[in-house]
């Protein structure tokens, strides 16, 4: 007698109920928390909160006289921007790890062929937003500070406060950080079938516009900085739809991947 069940369906009996998805999700939570946690062990071990600092403080430093510190204004300002810090960094390096629990806790919905392009993403999404802050931290903040020290006037004595700094550093971090997940937002579209290749080539003059408004809007009122975000974040969607392609000649057409794996008929040899 032939299965009545229809193997194309891939999450038949996967449904769970509505408890079982929050305790999974609570559970994924814990995890990347972890994972977040042990990473904050690790740094404050090495390099530690004042090795963190001294790290992101050097492109400010190196536009500022040999004898001049940043400076600490408020009271508890020693002790809890190291510590913001520590948790930034701690998250960062555990980024892949927080990933892969997202990609966990929504993988059972998924058909085969889609999971099989989710360690790819994973590593190119983590890939891309380390690259987008080593990009503020060893080139745009350089150029920026360069940039806005070169309008202080001789009789000003420039000594930022270092609390101000690394909020402004971290909005940085955060803004390139997600602006370079632009190829992988782009193939994911197209992998979904939310949009075309052909349309994304004709939205490239107004995606050129929308990168430099995006740039006025997130980052400091200095053109290098603007510059500096919108003309990666063209090319990076040209990066897209160079891998959309990949992507989407490993998608299988419809019903091909039922008729794959379907039993032969009934009586068949």
């Amino acid at each position: 007698m032939a299965d009545s069940k229809d193997p194309a369906d891939e999450l038949a009996g996967t449904e769970q109920p509505f408890v079982a998805h929050l305790m999974e999700l609570r559970d994924r939570i814990l995890y990347a928390l972890g994972g977040v946690g042990v990473s904050m062990v690790l740094l404050a071990i090495w390099p530690g909160p004042s090795g963190l600092i001294d790290l992101i403080a050097v492109p400010i430093r190196a536009h500022m006289p040999p004898d001049v510190k940043l400076i600490a204004v408020g009271v508890f300002t020693p002790f809890f921007v190291p510590l913001k810090v520590l948790m930034m960094a701690g998250l960062l390096l555990a980024l892949p790890w927080v990933i892969y629990q997202i990609w966990a806790f929504v993988a059972p919905g998924l058909y085969s062929h889609e999971k099989r392009f989710a360690l790819p993403l994973i590593v190119i999404g983590s890939a891309l937003a380390y690259l987008g802050i080593a990009f503020v931290q060893f080139f745009v903040l350089d150029k920026m500070f360069a940039f806005i020290q070169g309008f202080t006037p001789a009789s000003v004595n420039a000594t930022p406060d270092i609390a101000s700094y690394v909020e402004a550093i971290l909005s940085l971090y955060l803004a390139f950080g997600l602006a370079f997940q632009v190829p992988v937002v782009v193939m994911l579209m197209v992998r979904f079938d939310i949009v075309s290749i052909e349309k994304l080539k004709s939205f490239r003059g107004y995606f050129i516009v929308v990168a430099f408004i995006v740039a006025a809007i997130v980052t400091p009122p200095d053109v290098i900085s603007q510059l500096a975000l919108a003309i990666p974040m063209c090319l990076l969607y040209e990066l897209g739809i160079l891998g959309a392609r990949w992507f989407r000649r490993g998608k299988p057409a419809a019903g091909d991947e039922a008729a794959s794996e379907s039993p032969p008929a009934s009586g068949q040899s």
